[in-house]
């Protein structure tokens, strides 16, 4: 075995603080003689009552416990925290969702550093914790693997009036099963691809957990034998010492971005990505998800992008199979923490539905999951979920009527002042802006249940369940002099996704007098985190790191 972290904690080289430190391990029922035997296991576990996709990750880590222990490791647990969108929609709390993406990264780092384990065993399952764990991970580069907690199920599945499909917008005409779609009926991610179940998926693309475990519903009892074996799998990858940076390469990174495609996971996706890479000393572009877009199907019809849920695509052969469909796009070389390849997965993989896990040439949609414009109204670019865009709205010319905040866009909705063809233009909301670059789920849901034929355009982001007309990471955002501080109600804006184009109709000369001689929004914040995070935090287009 490699030398281990963890043994300065009792053979520091320094008699008495051997002796003090063993007197502080017996405070916790732990003995030193036992830890220089074996390696000492950290899991970070994003616990939360308060959170559906967490509450039970308590029992998971129960069972990783036992599984470390039963492979000859020590293993201790500490928390995090979980912040829930859905939760943190529609107030000044969803500012801070976002930032606690690197809040979190930063707790995991620096108590494993300051703490010194051998290997890191990563519980999470929703939207900015995942990525959280894993930019943690590629910072401290040691043996380290993923568990998801797993999807959910919604409640929808239990109706008398269910088609098969979990999708809201199968259920508008019903006000009680459309209720269905969005309640939660166990524990576990929301069961759509939002970002919560898009990075559970990428997380097998990367290679950071057990194979087909990431899918597997929160509530079903495979769950529980993946979190053990998680536990015995981390114990053998310290005494292989397979690191985070060997398995979490540059080729598995775009391995992430052509399934991020494939699946039509969530935009956030260019955000956490960077991030991640950013974490590692790569970089990865808004240009290689433009190059993928081109290149890679939206294979999935999954909520709510089509009808199935997760639920659905676990029962069909779950993130496994999808790979097999698209090998032929992947990197099969990279190495997974299974201790094999991407194509040893893939060579054992089943499809057992190809109603949910199509042929690559029978996809959803002949175009990729994301697509990125850019032009006069982002010249760094900006981001659409094309797989949730219908065809006749794929080219959309628009009246913009403008807002510098989610509250009074959404009283305009409401008092329906939001008219057909109009663009809702939000803007002083992105990382630095707002600051913080709140979800917008609340406009998008509000612009699609009330049947508006409106787009929708923001320096902020959206859920990965925003379907519609909807651009966002608008950059360079309008705190930061970008064009789109420059548009005034009732200018045309054209969102043309097929050439990728995202333009404001004025002329050069106008927006440019217009910029010079506005007054930008600067929005309070309390005292504490969010202000440091608005002097720190980098553009869109480099995924809101912290530097």
């Amino acid at each position: 075995m490699t030398v281990k972290k963890s043994a300065v904690l009792y053979q520091s080289g320094n008699p008495v603080m051997d002796i003090f430190r063993d007197g502080l391990f017996r405070g916790v029922g732990m003995e030193t003689k036992e830890m220089k035997k074996k390696p000492l296991i950290a899991i970070a576990n994003s616990h939360s009552e308060l959170t559906t996709g967490h509450s039970h990750l308590s029992q998971l880590a129960d069972r990783v416990k036992a599984g470390v222990l039963a492979a000859g490791g020590e293993v201790v647990e500490f928390n995090v925290p979980a912040p829930c969108d859905g939760i943190a929609m529609g107030h000044d709390g969803m500012r801070y969702i976002l930032a606690q993406r690197d809040l979190i990264a930063d707790v995991v780092e620096t108590h494993v550093r300051s703490q010194r384990f051998d290997g890191l065993v990563m519980i999470a399952s929703c939207d900015k914790i995942n990525p959280a764990m894993m930019m943690a991970a590629a910072r401290l580069d040691m043996p380290s693997i993923y568990l998801a907690g797993g999807p959910g199920m919604y409640d929808i599945r239990n109706k008398a009036g269910y088609t098969g499909s979990i999708d809201h917008g199968d259920y508008m005409d019903d006000p009680e099963n459309l209720h269905a779609t969005v309640t939660c009926a166990s524990c576990g991610a929301c069961e759509i691809m939002g970002t919560a179940n898009t990075f559970q998926c990428l997380a097998e693309a990367m290679g950071i957990c057990l194979p087909g475990s990431s899918n597997v519903p929160a509530f079903h009892s495979d769950k529980l034998i993946y979190a053990r074996k998680t536990g015995e799998r981390i114990v053998q990858m310290v005494d292989e010492n397979l690191t985070f940076g060997k398995v979490v390469t540059k080729a598995a990174l775009i391995n992430a971005v052509v399934m991020n495609m494939a699946i039509g996971g969530s935009t956030n996706t260019t955000l956490h990505l960077p991030a991640i890479a950013h974490s590692l000393g790569l970089e990865l572009p808004l240009s290689v998800f433009e190059e993928y877009s081109r290149k890679v199907p939206t294979l999935l019809a999954i909520s709510p992008n089509g009808p199935w849920g997760v639920t659905d695509m676990w029962a069909a052969g779950g993130m496994p199979a999808v790979l097999k469909v698209m090998q032929d796009d992947l990197d099969l070389t990279c190495l997974s923490v299974a201790g094999c390849t991407i194509g040893d997965i893939v060579a054992g993989a089943k499809i057992t539905n190809e109603q949910v896990i199509p042929a690559r040439d029978k996809p959803f949609r002949h175009d990729g999951g994301i697509a990125v414009l850019t032009g006069n109204l982002a010249p760094e670019g900006s981001v659409i979920k094309q797989a949730g865009v219908r065809p006749d709205q794929m080219l959309f010319t628009g009246e913009a009527i403008c807002f510098d905040t989610e509250e009074a866009a959404m009283a305009a909705i409401f008092e329906n002042k939001i008219k057909k063809f109009h663009v809702i233009v939000l803007r002083y909301l992105g990382p630095q802006g707002a600051p913080g670059m709140p979800e917008m789920l609340g406009i998008t849901a509000a612009v699609k249940m009330g049947g508006l034929q409106a787009a929708v355009i923001t320096d902020g982001r959206f859920s990965g369940g925003t379907s519609g007309p909807s651009v966002g990471h608008i950059s360079p955002e309008a705190s930061r002099g970008g064009p789109i501080a420059a548009v005034e109600d009732g200018d045309m804006i054209t969102i043309d996704v097929q050439a990728r184009s995202l333009t404001l109709e004025v002329a050069p000369s106008v927006i440019e007098a217009r910029l010079k001689s506005l007054t930008p929004v600067v929005k309070d914040v309390p005292r504490g985190f969010l202000g440091r995070y608005r002097k720190h935090v980098s553009s869109a287009t480099t995924g809101a790191v912290l530097d």
